[in-house]
């Protein structure tokens, strides 16, 4: 247990350090970023306490507001992907989520691609509409949302793929 509180930990810090440190500085065409600080809350064990991982959510999003000074969309946007999360879950992975056994090592490419798909385009939806906040620029919200999903969903699988332990 203590393993994975501490690898959870050390995930959180990291993936703010490096959002905050390195990516929110890439700003590709004016409007492209990598949001790869939601790689917590999809990776986050699927069997702990349901409102510790809202909190944790909360917590994570409050932390990118605060670097970028966004007013809180970062946080409602986390706290939003966490609360849908086990839909989503169940979703994508079907019969393995409902035994509680999802291993993100072990399932199908497939099925991790697919999941961090959804997961971070509604995160990006969430967030490009909160912080744009205009009903007339839904073409513009949408292409955010598109572009900047390509980019940290490539990012989210490069780096599973490096950090993932082969169980063989």
């Amino acid at each position: 247990m203590n393993r994975v509180v501490s690898a959870n930990t050390t995930r959180f810090i990291l993936l703010i350090l490096v959002q905050a440190l390195v990516l929110n500085h890439i700003n590709f065409l004016g409007y492209i970023n990598p949001y790869l600080y939601i790689l917590f809350i999809i990776l986050f064990p699927v069997k702990n306490n349901r409102m510790l991982f809202i909190f944790l959510s909360f917590i994570l999003g409050l932390t990118m507001d605060f670097f970028l000074d966004s007013g809180g969309i970062h946080a409602a946007a986390s706290v939003s992907i966490a609360y849908i999360r086990p839909v989503i879950l169940k979703f994508c992975f079907g019969t393995v989520y409902e035994f509680q056994t999802v291993k993100f090592d072990t399932v199908a490419f497939s099925s991790k691609v697919l999941y961090i798909t959804i997961l971070t385009v509604i995160h990006h939806f969430i967030l490009f509409s909160l912080e744009t906040f205009n009903i007339s620029k839904v073409i513009f919200i949408l292409q955010k949302t598109f572009f900047s999903s390509i980019f940290t969903i490539i990012l989210c699988v490069l780096v599973t793929i490096i950090f993932s332990r082969k169980t063989k």
